[in-house]
């Protein structure tokens, strides 16, 4: 009998290192899936080339890049483009937003994840919302959109798509030329997307506003603080009232912080060209408007 309980002991020992064994050889097997995973995409993002300002600015070889359908033609799911064209632009209502290098809105999808990146727009889905995808090696052109926003994830076909802020983005097929922003609003999941990866247009993201600042609602803004430096370090320069106002020292604000909603202005006086943003924003680069601010205009 104690023979016979022995053996069943030991055979049950040997079961379970097994059944461990096995178990640890499925985790380090998954581990490893994952980690070539997330290499395959480092490597990838490694053999991009990323370029301030246009395509054009920077010459690029036309016809190679970012694509347009025919007039009046809806979009079709792209080839992988030798560049890419992300510029913060104003389309429609929405300011800013990004578009392509053919002055199309770029969007973003709520069923997608942006930590890690993941796209889950395949098959028709990626029919109607045409990845922004571009080929290895290839060529990012950002105008106005900070570099460190922009990555790539490997969509489940393979294609690396162009990411802000983590956010897989895409083009709408009803968008039929630049400017046109039908897709903004889709189903309550689809959103053209700003040049830090929020959603245009949308008030109430955690305390982010539409126009890539952190409001809290959409009431005039009566005073606002310039600081020199991103993320409001010092030194900063304050304006308050109402109507037009000149800065002190113009072409000198990288962040500012405000209670509401207010227009930039890039010459005295406002005039020239100009943003309306709410709340504060850490880094004006990521609307195109780092050093560049002279007026503000409250109410």
């Amino acid at each position: 009998m104690i023979r016979n309980r022995i053996a069943v002991l030991a055979a049950t020992a040997v079961a379970a290192s097994l059944l461990l064994t096995a178990c640890n050889a499925t985790d380090q097997a998954a581990g490893a899936a994952a980690s070539a995973a997330k290499d395959g995409v480092s490597t990838a993002l490694q053999s991009l080339h990323f370029n301030s300002g246009t395509a054009k600015q920077n010459n690029a070889t036309p016809k190679t890049g970012d694509w347009a359908p025919a007039a009046g033609k809806p979009a079709v799911t792209p080839a992988a483009k030798k560049w890419v064209q992300l510029s913060a632009a104003k389309a429609g209502n929405l300011n800013p937003v990004v578009v392509n290098g053919a002055g199309f809105t770029l969007y973003r999808f709520d069923k997608d994840t942006a930590n890690p990146s993941k796209s889950n727009c395949n098959d028709a889905c990626a029919t109607t919302w045409p990845p922004v995808v571009v080929a290895p090696g290839g060529k990012i052109f950002i105008d106005g959109v900070n570099k460190s926003a922009v990555g790539v994830v490997k969509r489940d076909d393979g294609n690396l798509q162009v990411t802000i802020g983590g956010w897989p983005v895409y083009r709408f097929s009803k968008d039929l030329k630049p400017g046109d922003t039908n897709g903004q609003g889709v189903g309550g999941t689809w959103f053209g997307v700003t040049p830090d990866g929020k959603k245009a247009g949308v008030q109430d993201q955690g305390g982010t506003g539409g126009t890539g600042g952190t409001g809290t609602g959409t009431a005039a803004a009566t005073s606002v603080v310039l600081s020199d430096e991103t993320n409001f370090g010092d030194p900063s320069e304050g304006l308050a009232g109402s109507g037009c106002q000149n800065v002190a020292r113009d072409d000198a604000a990288s962040s500012l912080r405000a209670s509401g909603t207010l227009k930039i202005w890039s010459e005295k006086n406002c005039k020239g060209e100009s943003k309306v943003v709410q709340g504060d924003i850490a880094d004006l680069a990521s609307i195109g408007f780092d050093n560049k601010i002279s007026s503000v205009f409250f109410g």
